[in-house]
């Protein structure tokens, strides 16, 4: 009995060696099959992470130019849209009603003709709207040193559409420091500074402002950027950037050649005519008026793509803009309708 025992442990061990025999690792083959399987999922799984990456870059891109762009096109149309607003004047501003005007405030930016400034002057028409295309750094008579050549100056004056009124909304009689006002009626008016509110008969108060916008170039960091810059009346007339990446405004405004409201064609815009074709008649609407303009904005990129290739030409109206770098734009229009243009009392 012990040795059948003894035969039948010395047989499983066996088996058990000749089992362990029989178990073979990978073969080197084998083994290079696995990793180049490996390495074409690993490929696969990166290049999914690389395009994905490369997507939302592009995707956030396109989403900054997007909100920009359109910011701006929001700026300009609100400014435009309440260009020419008088609160209840009706006539045309100039010292033969307006009076008396304050001088000239610091920081003062003349534009274009012999009455642009903030203020009417006593000689020629006062110009409400104007604009340029920029063929020098320098504008506005010295007034700025960095304008970007080939973009456009838009200057406007006008009164804030809310009328200032004290706790009872009766007219404030006296106007709060660090800014100009306009108080008029139908009739005539006058522009002050703070204070005691000039008396005119049935007559309300608005803020007076004057606004400038054009385009320059800053140095942030080791990149140049593009900005958008407003010039605002306070106390003084003060600049500052208001949006990155606004690369070129173009404005081309809407002529309209019939004066008279009884003619047919009274009201339609004839031509658009860019700033740099603008004569000093049109501007003064000597004989036609300017009742709409249409506004260009092209949003340029923060940053460089290197892995992208800007080859295209932007048509800003009547201008070619060509570019060759690497730099993502879009190009944003609209067409804003000048209602004060053609009002002749507000009600």
């Amino acid at each position: 009995m012990k040795t059948e025992s003894t035969n039948k442990s010395l047989s499983a061990a066996q088996m058990t060696n000749k089992s362990l025999k029989n178990q073979y690792g990978f073969s080197l083959l084998e083994v290079f099959v696995a990793l180049a399987i490996g390495l074409v999922i690993f490929a696969g799984v990166l290049s999914i992470f690389v395009g994905l990456r490369t997507t939302t870059s592009e995707t956030s891109s396109y989403g900054e130019l997007q909100e920009n762009g359109r910011f701006a096109i929001s700026v300009l149309s609100d400014d435009l849209l309440r260009q020419d607003f008088w609160g209840d004047y009706t006539g045309s501003i100039d010292l033969g009603s307006i009076n008396p005007v304050p001088g000239a405030p610091v920081g003062e930016c003349i534009g274009g003709g012999i009455n642009n400034g903030t203020f009417p002057l006593a000689v020629g028409s006062f110009r409400t709207l104007w604009g340029e295309t920029v063929t020098s750094s320098t504008v506005l008579s010295g007034c700025r040193d960095d304008a970007k050549v080939g973009s456009d100056i838009l200057q406007l004056k006008r009164a804030i559409s809310t009328p200032l009124v004290d706790g009872s909304g009766d007219p404030i009689t006296v106007a709060p420091s660090g800014n100009y006002y306009l108080v008029s009626n139908m009739n005539n008016g006058s522009i002050f500074a703070s204070g005691a509110v000039p008396e005119i008969e049935n007559a309300q108060v608005w803020e007076y402002q004057h606004h400038i916008y054009y385009v320059r170039e800053e140095t942030q960091g080791s990149n140049v950027v593009p900005v958008l810059m407003q010039g605002q009346l306070s106390n003084t007339l003060s600049f500052a950037p208001i949006i990155d990446g606004i690369e070129m405004i173009r404005f081309e405004y809407g002529i309209d050649t019939e004066t008279d409201p009884t003619v047919a064609g009274y009201g339609i815009v004839n031509a658009y005519i860019p700033a740099a074709n603008m004569t000093d008649a049109l501007w003064n609407n000597a004989a036609s008026r300017i009742i709409s303009v249409k506004i260009y904005v092209l949003a340029r990129g923060i940053q460089e793509d290197k892995k992208y290739q800007n080859k295209n030409t932007y048509q800003l109206g009547a201008f070619d803009y060509i570019v060759n770098d690497n730099y993502r734009r879009l190009l944003f229009s609209s067409t804003v309708t000048l209602y004060n243009a053609s009002i002749d009392s507000w009600n």
